[in-house]
């Protein structure tokens, strides 16, 4: 159920990949938790369709498979209905921007494109959330990507389907909020919006898990703490409400010892290995300043969707049962609120 705060209700959402840490914990299991725990909707992630295949056809679809996997995503939205949920949003779509004019990926990130619309429209969500690629070899040019997410936006404007676009706090060229807003006013598109994040900003701005003291360092504390506080007010100030589509909560362990300061044998740079496995709930052992950057959202006048969105490779440790899990989240969100 929704939020109250200062006069408004604010909806909430739990992206399916971010609960469970086990097979028994499946995606029928995953919707009653979050339904069972108040919440008003789903990021629905395209492991948990695969996975959802591989249960009810005893082996997982290929991922371009696009005629099986609506199918799938029919009996998705069939047990989300079941729940009194609704799919706020596919994800996550990567990959898509940048790459050259005439390159095999740039005509697979359209394929990809067409196929994730059918499945949006099976499982009955009008989002997809595109984060900000970190490929290597992709275009720098502000007009390259823009003229990107302005195609695939008009590609979906024609299905009524919007895109919420990301920064990737590892990203090649759009790590940080700002990057990813230079873009969607540039592509300048009614249906292209973003998809803000705590972790997302909070580690990529100000934390970092390459060094010893967790912070991004070269600069002074108060310099750091200065130069935070004016993205915050410029985001404040800058972006308007109705082009936040939602803001992704999630906090992050400092490392210790740090991540080599080097991308990992997948090819992962430090923070997109930091983002996989070690952002757990708000007030449960991270260290951003996650209420710094849900002020500054709110700031804006937004009082749309807030949707966890974790990765806590201490899930085993901490949880069995995930209606307790998801009932901690709740919280933690009206905590946020409140506090």
């Amino acid at each position: 159920m929704p939020i109250e705060y200062q006069g408004s209700k604010i909806p909430t959402c739990y992206a399916t990949c971010s609960i469970g840490h086990k097979e028994s914990h499946t995606l029928p299991l995953k919707l009653k938790a979050i339904a069972d725990a108040g919440f008003d909707a789903i990021e629905l992630s395209m492991p948990d369709i695969l996975a959802y295949g591989k249960m009810i056809n005893g082996k997982e679809p290929d991922p371009k498979d696009y005629d099986t996997l609506v199918e799938i995503g029919k009996a998705i939205k069939a047990q989300v209905e079941e729940h009194n949920l609704k799919v706020l949003m596919l994800q996550p779509f990567a990959n898509f921007e940048g790459w050259p004019k005439g390159s095999n990926e740039r005509k697979d990130a359209f394929e990809r494109a067409e196929g994730w619309m059918r499945i949006m429209e099976a499982v009955g969500t009008d989002m997809l959330q595109v984060g900000s690629s970190d490929a290597p070899g992709i275009s720098s040019s502000i007009d390259d990507l823009a003229g990107d997410l302005a195609k695939l936006a008009d590609l979906y404007a024609a299905k009524g389907q919007r895109i919420a676009y990301e920064n990737w706090c590892w990203a090649t060229h759009a790590p940080n909020w700002k990057d990813v807003w230079r873009i969607v006013e540039k592509a300048d598109r009614p249906n292209l919006g973003l998809c803000l994040d705590t972790f997302q900003s909070g580690g990529g701005e100000w934390a970092d898990p390459t060094t010893k003291s967790g912070l991004v360092e070269g600069l002074s504390r108060d310099e750091l703490e200065s130069r935070w506080k004016q993205s915050l007010a410029e985001l404040s100030k800058t972006v308007p409400p109705e082009k936040i589509y939602l803001l992704q909560i999630s906090d992050a362990y400092k490392m210790e010892p740090p991540i080599e300061a080097k991308t990992n044998e997948e090819g992962l740079r430090p923070r997109g290995q930091w983002s996989h496995d070690y952002r757990p709930l708000p007030y449960d052992g991270g260290y951003l300043p996650v209420q710094d950057f849900l002020k500054a959202v709110l700031g804006t006048g937004f009082r749309g969707w807030l949707s966890i969105e974790v990765f806590d490779s201490k899930g085993p440790e901490k949880y069995s049962d995930m209606l307790e899990f998801s009932r901690k989240a709740m919280a933690s969100l009206e905590k946020l609120l409140r506090s």
